[in-house]
């Protein structure tokens, strides 16, 4: 059948159309992907290696690089914890409130970030509603560690949820309930049968969480304060530096982000490869979800 459907689409579109469609596509990858991505790195090293490197290990761009990496730390493994409990409980149980729930976990992508890191200025600001309550105990949230933790929380908990929901559902409930029949508890059902059934998904989801958590700007930007040294991430430095006339600075400082994403890219292409080996249908469906 797939034969039959190859051989007319050869029919349908002659030679010059996917020569045509080829051209726009690499046009427009090289244009806006390829291009800039080489010009981070061509700016980055304009002023030589010394340059470069001094710029990435000035106090506050290291500052900046472990306040990221403690956000991503903290927020990634929460998101792991929250995406495998909603997605069990979304797609392995019927329940009140179910389809409440899933529009909560969309919640994040419906919402600009700058009005999540509002939300935050609004209950832990000066004048919010728990702002008097925590200065009197000398609590800091907002323009702390804290409240970018909070805000990097909040911008990427649907990652993990939103990957492994579709991918339970699909694989359905027989072989749990198999296994709780043939005597085991409901841990071992989850460790030796759920988990090994979603273990690439869920790597997959949690990739990119990590790579949001790190790149998160909007929401961050507001709850920060943009203190040099202290509450500035990796992404608020590039634009500080940006704003100062210090471009070298500012795109090495964004090239380490730039080596992020590849990395972040090549490990989701070995685990699409390694979904195709496991499950070609899941990730056939995958690709085209994404």
């Amino acid at each position: 059948m797939s034969a039959m459907n190859k051989q007319a689409s050869n029919v349908l579109e002659p030679a010059w159309v996917k020569l045509l469609l080829l051209v726009i596509a690499f046009s427009f990858l090289t244009l806006f992907l390829f291009v800039p991505l080489v010009a981070v790195f061509v700016e980055a090293f304009k002023k030589g290696a010394g340059a470069y490197f001094a710029a990435i290990t000035d106090p506050d761009a290291v500052s900046a690089i472990k306040l990221t990496l403690i956000a991503a730390v903290i927020s990634v493994p929460l998101n792991l914890v929250f995406g495998l409990a909603a997605s069990w409980a979304i797609a392995k149980h019927e329940f009140r409130g179910k389809s409440i729930l899933l529009t909560l976990i969309d919640l994040p992508f419906s919402v600009s970030p700058v009005i999540s890191g509002l939300i935050y200025v609004l209950l832990f600001g000066a004048q919010g509603w728990f702002g008097p309550w925590l200065q009197e105990h000398d609590i800091k949230i907002l323009f702390a560690v804290p409240g970018i933790v909070l805000a990097t929380i909040f911008i990427t908990f649907p990652f993990v949820a939103r990957e492994l929901i579709p991918l339970m559902q699909s694989q359905g409930n027989e072989e749990e309930e198999a296994a709780l029949v043939l005597g085991a508890s409901g841990w071992k059902t989850f460790r030796h049968v759920t988990l090994p059934n979603i273990k690439w998904g869920l790597l997959y989801g949690v990739i990119l969480c990590n790579a949001r958590a790190m790149g998160e700007f909007g929401a961050v930007s507001v709850v920060s304060g943009h203190i040099r040294g202290e509450t500035n991430t990796m992404p608020l430095q590039v634009e500080i530096l940006y704003n100062e006339y210090n471009f070298a600075a500012a795109f090495a400082v964004a090239s380490l982000l730039a080596l992020l994403a590849l990395v972040t890219l090549a490990i989701k292409s070995f685990i699409e490869w390694r979904l195709h080996q496991t499950d070609p249908v899941e990730a056939e469906a995958r690709k085209l979800e994404h």
